[in-house]
């Protein structure tokens, strides 16, 4: 059976700043939605789910996010994952320049976790949080 994966859901505080924080590093908006009714009540397991959406492509057009900021029921805030709990962990992404994609999040209010490694003279990389607690991998890949 052949397997594809279409997108990774997260769902965030506030939808405009998170847009703005992806679109900022170079994703780009495919479409927004607002959705409810029987469908999405069946499809995600909540009675009156109603929610605002996007879907946001990477630049190569093979990764896409949806986000989604919940209207109803309200959203539950929990503490961020920790990079070693079970469970979903991070967003990773390769980018040209690490520092430059640092700088656009640090305009947003993110910055690393602990700092910039390397690993083994191959990636640059690190994790920060991005809007509404998202672990957010960056990783830039060295002339070797």
């Amino acid at each position: 059976m052949p397997i594809k994966l279409e997108n990774v859901g997260i769902a965030v505080r506030n939808l405009e700043e998170t847009i703005a924080f992806f679109t900022d590093l170079g994703l780009t908006v495919l479409g927004r939605d607002t959705v409810s009714g029987d469908w999405a009540d069946t499809a995600v397991g909540l009675d009156g789910n109603h929610a605002k959406i996007a879907v946001l492509q990477t630049p190569d057009g093979q990764g896409q996010l949806e986000l989604f900021e919940y209207l109803h029921p309200d959203a539950i805030e929990t503490s961020p994952t920790l990079p070693n709990e079970i469970g979903m962990h991070r967003v990773a992404f390769s980018v040209d320049d690490i520092d430059a994609a640092l700088e656009i999040a640090a305009k947003h209010g993110c910055t690393p976790l602990r700092g910039v490694a390397n690993y083994q003279d191959v990636y640059k990389l690190t994790y920060l949080r991005g809007p509404s607690g998202i672990l957010v991998m960056l990783a830039q890949k060295l002339q070797g």
